[in-house]
This record gives C-alpha cells, sequence and structure tokens, in this order.
C-alpha cells in the first residue's frame, strides 16, 4: 500500500532566514505521526507546506503519488484536512454550521442527505450534539477546538494536520481528544492518517507510531517513540533531563528539569 504522505528534501525559507532544511519522511496509511520540537523548530510551517498555504522553497511533497504543487485547492481539501491551532470567526454562525463547512469539498450544488449525517456524526463522536446550535463565536477556547476537529472528521480526508490539538483542552479532553484521532486513524474501513504536530511529549509518545524531532530546521531523528524518544536526544533537542518509563502499551516521559547549561543561560 502506497504512502498517504512522502515528503522529499523540503526547503523553506523566509527571506534572509531558513526554516526547514532538507526533510524527508513519509506517513503510512493508518499512522499518526507527531512532529516535535522547541517554538520556533518549523512544525506549523511544516504542516503548512505539506497544505500548501505555503509554497515550500524546493523539495517534493506527494500525496499518494500525486505532487501537491499539481493540485488544486479543491482536490487538496478532498484529501487533506487541515486544522489550526487556533480559529476565530466574527461571523455568526452555529456549531452545525462550521462541522458543515467540513463538507464542501464533496459539495457540488447543494448539500445532501450524506452531507448531513456526516456531520451529525461527526458531533456525536466528539460528544458535542448539545452544542450543535449554539452560537461558534461564544464558545470556550476547548470547545472552539473540538468543534474544528469536528469539521475535519466531517471532511473524511486521507490525512489530518493537527496543530496542536490539545493545547486549549483541559486534561480529560486532552486524552479523550487524541484517543477519537486514534480510533478515527485505526478505523479499519478507512486508510486515514494524521500529522500532529504538538508540545507535549508526554502525549506524542503514548499515541504516536512515528515521531520526528525537529532541531534547527532538520530532521534530528525519526522512527518509533521507543528509539527516538531517548534521554540523550531529548536533552539534545529540549535541553531538559528527561527519564523515560517504557510500560507495557506505551512510553511515559518524566521531565526532571533543565540541563545545568540551560539553566545557566536563563540566569
Amino acid at each position: 500500500m502506497s504512502n498517504v504522505l512522502s515528503v522529499r528534501d523540503l526547503c523553506f525559507s523566509w527571506p534572509g532566514r531558513d526554516v526547514l532544511s532538507k526533510l524527508s519522511f513519509e506517513v503510512k496509511p493508518k499512522q499518526i505521526v507527531s512532529i516535535l520540537g522547541v517554538n520556533g523548530a518549523g512544525k506549523t510551517t511544516l504542516l503548512k507546506c505539506v497544505n500548501r498555504i505555503l509554497d515550500s522553497t524546493s523539495g517534493t511533497i506527494k500525496l499518494h503519488a500525486g505532487d501537491v504543487q499539481q493540485m488544486s485547492t479543491i482536490d487538496i481539501a478532498k484529501h487533506v484536512a487541515y486544522v489550526p491551532q487556533s480559529v476565530s470567526t466574527s461571523f455568526p454562525m452555529n456549531v452545525y454550521d462550521v462541522v458543515l463547512l467540513g463538507r464542501r469539498p464533496h459539495i457540488s450544488w447543494f448539500v445532501g442527505d450524506k452531507d448531513r449525517e456526516k456531520v451529525s456524526d461527526s458531533l456525536v463522536f466528539l460528544e458535542l450534539e448539545e452544542f450543535a446550535f449554539r452560537r461558534y463565536d461564544r464558545l470556550s477556547g476547548g470547545e472552539r477546538q473540538r468543534v474544528v476537529l469536528a469539521k475535519a472528521f466531517a471532511q473524511e480526508p486521507d490525512l489530518y494536520l493537527l496543530d496542536e490539538p490539545t493545547s486549549d483542552l483541559d486534561l480529560k479532553h486532552q486524552i479523550t481528544t487524541m484517543e477519537k484521532i486514534r480510533d478515527v486513524v485505526k478505523n479499519p474501513d478507512r486508510n486515514s492518517s494524521a500529522l500532529i504536530a504538538i508540545h507535549d511529549i508526554d502525549i506524542a509518545a503514548r499515541f504516536s507510531d512515528q515521531i520526528i524531532l525537529l532541531h534547527n530546521g532538520k530532521i534530528h531523528a525519526f522512527g518509533p517513540p521507543l528509539e527516538v524518544l531517548t534521554p540523550e536526544l531529548i536533552a539534545e533537542v529540549f535541553g531538559v533531563e528527561a527519564v523515560v518509563l517504557d510500560e507495557s502499551d506505551s512510553l511515559r516521559i518524566v521531565i526532571q528539569g533543565a540541563l545545568a547549561q540551560e539553566r545557566g543561560e536563563q540566569t
């Protein structure tokens, strides 16, 4: 089975500043791949290049066998759902209509029964049915984040690009939301995958099939959590001392504190 996403030698630069340099990796069907790195490492930039919100300086990005640079915006939207860090709107849309926007790539002339069914299914799946006819702009940050994720689920893409999908959520919803993402990706009836930019190293260790460690605009390490999230690599990328616990079903990362050199730089 072909890769959902293949990235080769991807580079991106702003005027006078290189952001991403020679990134190469792939995302296979039914995989959750998490991107970890410090602030400014290029996690969001990478997601935006994959979705062609930003045009890469060089390199190739392929969705299945199709070159993203040769695809129309509507074709990309049929295959890719992008959930940014935060979404705000001044329009008085209710939650149902926001989620319905996820069906836009599949709608030609009118909203059909299948589109309404997918919206309802997504709201129920994320336990948002009671919010369906509330104003989106009057929800809390965490509630809005879950609504935008429901919009992505209704879109039914091959690839979810999720930028900090748990950043505004309380502890309970951080876990349940990641469980929902995993359930969608592992659904035997679909071949979806997820590429997630995330700060929480412990959540990434628990839910990811593969980890990309970004450091200074380059891939410092790429592979399964057990191989990538070692105390040595965590220290090199994040400047912290960590204990890695290999439990029966996942890793746990316990941060002990900043390395002595890092503490010295901050004093």
